[in-house]
């Protein structure tokens, strides 16, 4: 009887504690975001468990066979996937995991199974969890995206783009095959931004991205490099994808104008740079550089157009960066000297005064040209200090010239168009001028006429303190630049000079004699005092002085010499 009891007593308590269980896995199933379904092969039944009905409302399975229902809720090509997850033959193959689609288009399920085998290595259970991953997935797949794709255009981003342009090149390495690599910039991009909005620049950006992405195939990478630049590579350029086929069919693009959402229509132009593997580059960087040196060169020469890749180019570059890293060091330590180039009165020969011209010997003892290194300068912003320098050291020398010599001349003083549009630069000369106690009626500061491109009312303004405080203003080049004619005669400047170009050949070409003629004849009535460059014959000065040019200035009469030299000229003068 107690025997009896014990038992009763036994399976009374296994049974409640198998009741908790059940309770237990029924309220971790019940708070469960994922659903579970539950096969039992011996008794050949299924269960579905938990949030089943978010994944596969009303579908109701309870056999094997019902198991086929799932096919027709997952997109066509994930079907064979479930369906390796889902057969149920008895091995130990169906544990795995995969990952599965929905066919409502936004719903990715990860699946996961487990199996339980008899002592036979037969399959006596089965489990598969759902597991709802799609924002998990979706911010995977966006940072994929952002991996590899540009946001503005949706062009290939830069180093997605240079990876691939990598296997070009691998792939052409071993096919003895071509790769040609074209940058593509837009010209005066910063006057868009400027005066239309950065918004508008980037509606431009992604207009014509989205034109170029028509090009993007097997054999051609799109992409967008950064800000106005896109970067396009072509495996064995050839035929409609050759680059003169590519350039002619953006030209042909960008000849019509883009309709901005604004409803502005803004016509565009482009310069291209070219570079092929391996005649200009054997790397995939190498490459890429000297594409962009040839599309800079390709702007230099006057934008819009189209510049391929030679070896004389890249060694202008490399040069011309080799200067740049000695300019900056040669600022630092002030490693410069002045020279001085006469200027005299036409009729007596009587000296006029004196230009100060900078000259720069780097430390390899070579001299390099202003013509050389200033457009330099002035591009990668060492004009400011550099003419700061020029300023105070002509200044000085000046002033203490006045104290040797009891003789009055004039100092010229080159100002660069960046140096003139400073905030600051008009208080810095007056600042130097009194510093060295010299007579402001005494210096000329000259100007070309890239200086009134920009900003022509601030710089006239300017030039109208200038002139207040007694300082003579010089209009150098004349004729050269951009038309000045219709606003000559508002600018308040005291002498015109003609640019040696107009000398050099005013002897033997009838046309040139004209134009040389008009811009005396124009300047004498305006007011203006004439000053001629590059005068290197009798035959020029003879001819300069009958029809009516105030002074000159070259080498017939005097070369730019040094402060040492300048002095001894001085010493006649006086």
């Amino acid at each position: 009887m107690d025997e009896l009891r014990y038992r009763v007593d036994l399976l009374n308590a296994m049974n409640q504690r198998l009741t908790n269980d059940e309770k237990m896995y029924r309220l971790i199933c019940d708070t469960s975001s994922n659903a579970f379904l539950y096969v039992n092969f011996i008794e050949n039944e299924v269960r579905t468990l938990a949030n089943w009905d978010f994944f596969f409302p009303d579908i109701e399975i309870r056999y094997i066979k019902d198991m086929a229902k799932l096919y027709s809720q997952v997109e066509d090509k994930y079907v064979l996937p479930l369906r390796d997850l889902l057969f149920l033959e008895k091995t130990e193959m169906n544990a795995g995991s995969g990952i599965i689609k929905l066919k409502d288009g936004r719903t990715w399920v990860e699946c996961e199974s487990a199996i339980l085998y008899d002592e036979e290595g037969n399959a006596t259970d089965k489990v598969i969890r759902f597991k709802d991953i799609s924002k998990f997935k979706n911010q995977n797949d966006e940072l994929t995206y952002m991996a590899y794709y540009d946001i503005l255009t949706g062009l290939y981003n830069r180093n997605y783009f240079v990876r691939l342009l990598a296997d070009f090149v691998r792939n052409a390495e071993e096919q003895n095959a071509v790769v040609a690599v074209m940058f593509v910039d837009i010209d005066d991009f910063r006057k868009i931004n400027d005066g239309l909005g950065i918004i508008v620049g980037d509606e431009v950006v992604q207009q014509l991205g989205q034109f170029l992405s028509g090009f993007q195939g097997e054999h051609v990478l799109v992409s967008h490099f950064n800000a106005d630049i896109y970067c396009i590579a072509i495996y064995e350029p050839t035929g409609n994808r050759s680059v003169g086929s590519v350039y002619k069919s953006i030209h042909e693009r960008i000849k019509k104008p883009f309709l901005l959402s604004t409803g502005q229509e803004l016509t565009l132009t482009v310069s291209v740079g070219v570079a092929e593997y391996p005649e200009a580059a054997k790397t995939t960087l190498e490459l890429i550089n000297c594409a962009e040196i040839v599309m800079f060169k390709a702007k230099k020469q006057g934008k819009d157009s189209i510049q391929y890749f030679d070896a004389p180019i890249l060694n202008e570059f490399l040069q011309n960066i080799s200067i740049e890293n000695k300019l900056k060091e040669a600022v630092f330590s002030q490693n410069f000297v002045m020279n001085f180039q006469p200027q005299y009165y036409v009729k007596d020969k009587k000296l006029r005064g004196m230009e100060a011209l900078i000259r720069w010997r780097d430390n390899d003892g070579r001299m390099i040209s202003p013509a050389v290194f200033i457009p330099i300068a002035e591009k990668n912003g060492t004009i400011v200090p550099i003419g700061t320098w020029v300023l105070e050291e002509s200044i000085k020398t000046f002033s203490e010239w006045k104290k040797k010599f009891d003789y009055s001349f004039i100092l010229s003083l080159n100002i660069s168009a960046i140096q003139y549009m400073r905030d600051e630069f008009v208080d810095n000369i007056l600042g130097i001028i009194k510093k060295y106690n010299v007579n402001p009626r005494e210096l000329e500061l000259e100007i070309t006429e890239s200086v009134l491109i920009e900003n022509f009312k601030e710089m006239t303004e300017k030039m109208c303190i200038l002139r207040d405080y007694g300082i003579r203003i010089s209009l150098d080049d004349f004729g050269t630049g951009y038309s000045s004619l219709s606003y000559l005669k508002g600018l308040p400047i005291d002498t015109l000079k003609v640019d040696k170009s107009f000398i050099d050949t005013t002897i033997a070409d009838e046309n040139t004699r004209i134009i040389t003629e008009s811009i005396i004849f124009m300047a004498k009535r305006l007011g203006f005092e004439t000053v001629a460059e590059g005068v290197e014959s009798n035959e020029q000065y003879n001819y300069l002085k009958d029809i009516g040019c105030d002074c000159i200035q070259g080498y017939l009469l005097g070369k730019p010499m040094s402060k040492e030299d300048c002095e001894q000229l001085l010493m006649k003068q006086v």
